[in-house]
């Protein structure tokens, strides 16, 4: 299969599971997607963030040694939401390396307050900072000031999210 050629193919669940099917558990198959996911044109990058976040689903070992690249990314100008929603989806489900966490809060904290992010990215965000608040409990305070301030304004998706939040952090 050439992996560039198939994610240019189309965008779409089944084109998404195919490629996600032949990445298996394969680590080389899987680097090239994040290759691809890393280095290459705007709608490549796109559409590439899609099977990226469902192969580390199923294989969360695959992403250990990208992790420092897949954090860093998300500092990138022009972002694409895609890239953002599928990177904070990747985060929430797996345990990041120590040494990441700080960053990650910094990117988390700044998603759920920008009042101009989607909400899907926003959502993603709440879980990963509840998830990080069972290792830094002095973060929860936070976590709900910014829900309770932000709540008029957010979508229901986010309020959805930060009521179940609100919950354990109470």
């Amino acid at each position: 299969m050439k992996l560039r050629d198939e994610i240019l193919k189309e965008h779409s669940s089944a084109q998404r599971d195919k490629i996600v099917k032949w990445i298996g558990a394969y680590q080389k198959r899987f680097d090239e997607l994040f290759r691809l996911f890393i280095n290459d044109e705007y709608r490549v990058i796109q559409r590439a963030a899609w099977p990226l976040s469902y192969c580390v689903q199923q294989h969360p070992e695959l992403i250990r040694k990208h992790f420092a690249k897949l954090v860093k990314n998300l500092h990138r100008p022009g972002l694409h939401d895609a890239v953002k929603r599928n990177t904070v989806r990747i985060l929430q489900d797996i345990a990041i390396p120590e040494t990441l966490h700080g960053e990650v809060m910094n990117i988390c904290f700044d998603y759920i307050t920008d009042p101009k992010e989607k909400a899907a990215v926003k959502a993603f965000s709440l879980t990963v900072l509840q998830n990080l608040s069972r290792q830094y409990p002095d973060i929860r305070n936070e976590i709900k000031t910014i829900i309770e301030e932000r709540w008029d304004q957010e979508s229901a998706a986010f309020r959805s999210r930060a009521k179940k939040i609100l919950k354990e952090l109470s």
